[in-house]
């Protein structure tokens, strides 16, 4: 067991969600090395609490009713019963522990991670105040501060306390009407569970389609199923004000004050909330960057060692680096991060691949949970073509005997984008209900360059949801 009193530790952390764990616990690991988790909000992270487990489990209730809508023998029974809001609700609670944290530091003491509540800076070389206590570190500081959710300076719109993700997550009170501003992966999950909630939900989106970042076929198949389930979804929406009576903060995912007022072009629009998801900004302005001569504010840039060029000691592993913004590319880059201080401390040379961080360079897993799914990996047709990659799109209706006994009524659609040159697979993106775990596959595929030809034999089972890559291969076949 470390001390919690001690002043020096091998290496430092700050950053208590699952980046700093990991990175903690793999630099450490086997050996006798201390390593102490510096927070100043809850151990466990904004995954933890606010953002991947209680979204998943406020949205997998109405994957599940939904499933039972579209099944003979259970339809019958469920009828047009809508979810058990409460029921869902206390759910949620019993995986962020009501925002205690207390079996997240266990965890970390019986990994021999000592845990110090405060807020830290960087004072100097391997040296960290927290609330004027300085902790050294013999080997390394990791960064792993996350970003935070970004409120737009649009004119009324702070002074009207919206909602951001750690509200929507957070839900307590069920709005009747929530305007959504945003269209990205928060927006539309967030869309989803409000939709199931019973709340009328209008989307406010600055673009022409909702997920900018994915296949346009994509975009256009969760459009019409957030239609389809109730959502208004305005396009190419301009929010010019926001006006509120009465706002006030009463709390998370608690209605923060009256009536909201929004005007949008030359609409005006009334709720009981807003829920912004415009993006996030680096958690690094009170990080001290400007005492070892970075830039305060900014993602902190390292290389495929996640180190900070400049220093000898300085590593940044998650949000924090803008490298890929998902909790499991940061706990990836932590795994490689505490790989690599580890073998430094042990004056190792690092050699092999895991010490160098690759697959946040074009093989990035995705799935966004809405009502249809969407899991992609790799590249989409526009970032290889814009890439100067010469490419092949192979793609097909997810219409296989799995997903017509998985549901009636399945709608689905798959992609692969492929390298002409190599015949091998650059991405993959599926839509459907359940096809979450199909994107594990298409991630090996990707990352070992496998070729088409190998593919044919990595034979699907039947009857699965999976046959669907033969489908693929089909469309491709000479």
């Amino acid at each position: 067991m470390t001390d919690p009193a001690a002043e020096e530790f091998d290496v430092i952390v700050i950053g208590g969600g699952p980046v700093g764990e990991n990175a903690a616990s793999y630099a450490i690991a086997g050996s006798d090395r201390t390593a102490v988790i510096v927070e100043h909000e809850l151990v466990g992270g904004e995954c933890s609490y606010w953002a991947c487990m209680p979204s998943k489990a406020l949205l997998r209730p109405s994957e599940v009713l939904e499933t039972a809508r579209n099944m003979p023998g259970v339809k019958e029974i469920v009828g047009q019963h809508g979810l058990d809001v409460d029921a869902v609700l206390a759910r949620r609670e019993s995986f962020t522990h009501a925002l205690d944290d207390s079996s997240q530091v266990d965890w970390a003491r019986t990994a021999g991670i000592s845990v110090v509540r405060g807020h830290g800076r960087i004072s100097g070389e391997r040296t960290v105040d927290v609330d004027g206590r300085t902790l050294t570190a013999r080997h390394a500081v990791v960064l792993a501060t996350g970003t935070t959710a970004s409120v737009p300076n649009t004119p009324g719109l702070r002074a009207a306390l919206p909602w951001t993700s750690r509200d929507a997550t957070n839900i307590h009170e069920i709005p009747g009407r929530v305007a959504v501003v945003g269209g990205g992966v928060v927006a539309c999950e967030a869309a989803s569970w409000l939709l199931a909630f019973g709340a009328e939900v209008t989307m406010i989106v600055r673009g022409s389609r909702l997920l900018a970042a994915s296949e346009p076929f994509a975009s256009e198949l969760v459009g019409t199923a957030l239609t389809e389930r109730g959502a208004r979804i305005l396009f190419d929406a301009d929010l010019r004000q926001v006006s509120r009576a009465d706002a006030r903060n009463t709390g998370y995912g608690r209605i923060h004050g009256g009536e909201a007022e929004l005007t949008v072009g030359d609409r005006r629009i009334t709720v009981d909330e807003i829920l912004v998801a415009a993006g996030r900004t680096p958690a690094s302005e009170n990080l001290g960057l400007g005492a070892i001569g970075l830039e305060d504010g900014g993602y902190v840039v390292t290389d495929d060692h996640l180190q900070v060029p400049g220093t000898s000691w300085l590593y940044a592993a998650g949000d924090i680096n803008g490298r890929s913004p998902l909790t499991h590319m940061g706990k990836y880059q932590a795994r490689v991060a505490g790989d690599v201080i580890a073998a430094r401390a042990e004056r190792k040379p690092l050699s092999g691949k895991r010490f160098t961080a690759s697959a946040d360079h074009g093989q990035v897993p995705q799935v966004v949970f809405t009502p249809l799914q969407v899991a992609s990996v790799g590249l989409t047709e526009k970032q290889a073509r814009d890439g100067g990659l010469d490419v092949d799109i192979l793609a097909a209706d997810i219409a296989v005997a799995g997903s017509s006994l998985q549901q009636d009524n399945f709608t689905g659609r798959a992609q692969l984008v492929i390298d002409r040159a190599e015949d091998t697979v650059l991405g993959a993106t599926f839509v459907g209900p359940g096809v979450d775990e199909l994107v594990h596959a298409a991630t090996i595929a990707v990352v070992g360059k496998v070729t088409l030809d190998d593919l044919w034999h990595a034979v699907p089972s039947y009857p699965t949801v999976s046959e669907v890559w033969l489908r693929l291969l089909e469309s491709r076949r000479a």
